[in-house]
Order: structure tokens, then sequence, then C-alpha cells
């Protein structure tokens, strides 16, 4: 499965759409959002660029990018003010695989742009917004162009699932799993961490050479506290797509052979894992690295369950429809899924962790 032609958020506007059911990224966010804004805000005030060049990676179709753009710009505006310099033009480029739905993005920039000429005298700030299709697994735009990096819950994702995980005749060692579980060899782990240093370290080659010397990133991404890979955070959340998907099996809506070689290609890192990747690869200053925990936002006459599900939902929707095929009955694999998630919360927690890590070039 070639992830770059088929993993998307799910597009457009309905019920099932990331655009509806990504309130718990936005919420991570928010609760990081004056740590973004110092970022940006120390970065203008060293460099004071005549054109800004900002980047958002991993953009994906709903409501949040833009929302982080209005605040980046304010944020500099606030500071151009103080200093009694110029405010710069803005070039914002917004990054995504080619299968993510751009369109929904585009159609919001007219309020967008509206938004942004309210309660100013002087004229809104130029902005310039481009769609960037591609993965950035690699290079994407030229050298020392961007000032400013920011990816927010997508550096978890691979580039691909591990090819490790398969033997010679295509078939996962890791059967009846989708993600690395307790009941997983151990050469699961490390196939998942030995893709996640390639991965990340391509990741910040690539960034170093597209941003200017002093140039930052803000990556906000999914994470674990410990060595051990399995816990009650979000490792657990795919032990129970698993439960889930054999469910659908013993219905006989999906095959035991289409189960046993779907993996996910996910991986939550420890704060040690990032920090090595980082210092190994010597492109960046770690300046900071901070966990937090989030509370899943429930909307009025929802469990916590179906908000959880409805929430992976959006996420796994394009990998699983592509791999299981039409014979899969969502509505039915997610209201399972939403039940167990109600009943785990109602044994004991479970609580996904969230790093944000802000690096600068050296």
């Amino acid at each position: 499965m070639d992830v770059e032609e088929v993993f998307h958020m799910t597009g457009g506007v309905g019920k099932t759409s990331y655009a509806q059911n990504s309130s718990l990224q936005k919420k991570a966010s928010d609760m990081v959002k004056h740590i973004t804004m110092e970022t940006i805000q120390e970065l203008y005030y060293e460099v004071t660029p005549k054109s800004l060049g900002i980047a958002d990676l991993g953009c994906s179709s709903g409501p949040n990018s833009l929302s982080l753009i209005k605040d980046i710009v304010e944020a500099v505006e606030g500071t151009s003010h103080k200093i009694f310099h110029p405010l710069p033009e803005f070039r914002v480029y917004l990054n995504d695989l080619p299968t993510n739905d751009f369109n929904s993005v585009f159609k919001c920039l007219p309020d967008f742009y509206r938004d942004l000429k309210k309660d100013r005298n002087e004229g809104s700030p130029a902005i310039f917004i481009a769609g960037y299709p591609g993965s950035f697994y690699g290079r994407l735009f030229p050298n020392n162009c961007l000032h400013f990096i920011y990816s927010s819950y997508s550096l978890h994702w691979l580039s691909k699932v591990p090819p490790a995980l398969y033997d010679e005749h295509g078939r996962s060692i890791n059967k009846g799993n989708v993600y690395i579980s307790e009941s997983s060899p151990p050469s699961v782990s490390q196939a998942y961490w030995n893709q996640f240093q390639e991965d990340f370290s391509l990741f910040l080659k690539s960034r170093s050479e597209e941003l200017v010397t002093g140039g930052r990133m803000v990556l906000i991404l999914l994470g674990r506290i410990g060595q051990d890979h399995v816990d009650r955070g979000n490792s657990f959340f795919w032990e129970i797509l698993s439960r889930s998907l054999a469910i659908s099996v013993s219905q006989g809506q999906i095959e035991q052979e289409k189960l046993d070689c779907y993996d996910v290609h996910f991986y939550a890192p420890s704060t040690n894992e990032i920090e090595d990747e980082v210092r190994r690869e010597e492109s960046f200053e770690l300046d900071r690295i901070e966990m937090f925990e989030i509370e899943k936002e429930v909307k009025a006459g929802e469990s916590c369950g179906t908000a959880v599900a409805m929430t992976v939902r959006a996420i796994q929707e394009s990998m699983l429809c592509n791999h299981f095929g039409d014979g899969i009955d969502l509505d039915s694999l997610f209201d399972n899924y939403g039940k167990m998630v109600g009943e785990e919360i109602a044994k004991e927690a479970i609580k996904p962790i969230t790093f944000i890590v802000v690096l600068k070039k050296l």
C-alpha cells in the first residue's frame, strides 16, 4: 500500500468528516498556543524579515489550519508595532499529501480574508496562501525560503508501514494486531522504531535546508511516557481497533487474512527518542519539549466513546476502505469501537500523551 497515494483525513464537511471531528486536535493546539505564539514572536524579533515564510505541514482539511495562520499574523502584528517595524508580507504554504481535500480549505479563504480586514483601520496585511501537496518526508521547498514551520498531529504518521513487519511472502509477523501490542513479537516494536528514526531524521534534514539560519519549528505530535510501547494511552486506542476489526471478521464482513496483514503507519515516540534523533541529526537546537494530556470534548448528547470513535474514523477511513474494500461496514465497526472505548473508560482512564517540540535551526 502506497501511503502517499491513499492516506488522507476524511474530506468535506459531513458528519464523519475530519472538519467535523477534529476538536481534539484544535484543543491541543490551543493548549500550547502560547508557546507557538512566543516562538513566532521571538523569531520575528530576531530576524525582522520583509517577507515572512511560513509552512503548515500536515494542514489537513478542517478549519484548524487557517485559524492558526490568523493567530500567527496577529502575533507578528503585535511584535512589529512594539518595535516600530513595518509589518512583513506573509507567504503561507499549506502542505499535506496529494489526496488531501485542499478544496475545502480554499473555500474558506474568502471568509478568512474578510475576518482579517475587520477592526483594521490601516488595511489588512499582505498574505499569500498556497497549497503545497507532497510528503514532508523529503524536500518540499527551495533552500532558505522559510522562517517558521508548524506541524500539528502529523509527525506520528510514518512515511509507510515498516517493511520489516512482513516476511518474504508478504505475511505480517504481527497477526491480529494493527499496531504494537502485548502479543506482538519484540521485532515489531523494533521495526516501528527503525522506521521512525529513518523518517524523523529525513524530516529534520529536509527542513534544515528549507529554513533560514535561526528559523524555528513547532511540532505537536502524539507520543508515550516511557520505554514501554504498550500503555493505556495512544497504543491502547489501536488495541481497541484491532478488537473491533476482529468482531467484523467474526461477523463475516472481512476476511481474517485481510486483518492479519493490516498494520498502521503510526508511531508514538518517547521524549528520549525525539531528543536523541535531534542530537544525532545535528541541524537543530532543541529549545523546548513538553508533554501534556488532553481530555476529549464531547458534544451534547454524545458519549465519550462515540466522540473518540468518530475522531478515529475520520483519520482511518481512507486506509480501511483501501485495504478491506467495500465489504467493510464502517458504521458497525466504529459503533463497536465506541462501545469498547466507553466500557474501558468506565474501568480506568485512557490517557493519550501529546508532545510539543520547539526547534531552532543552527
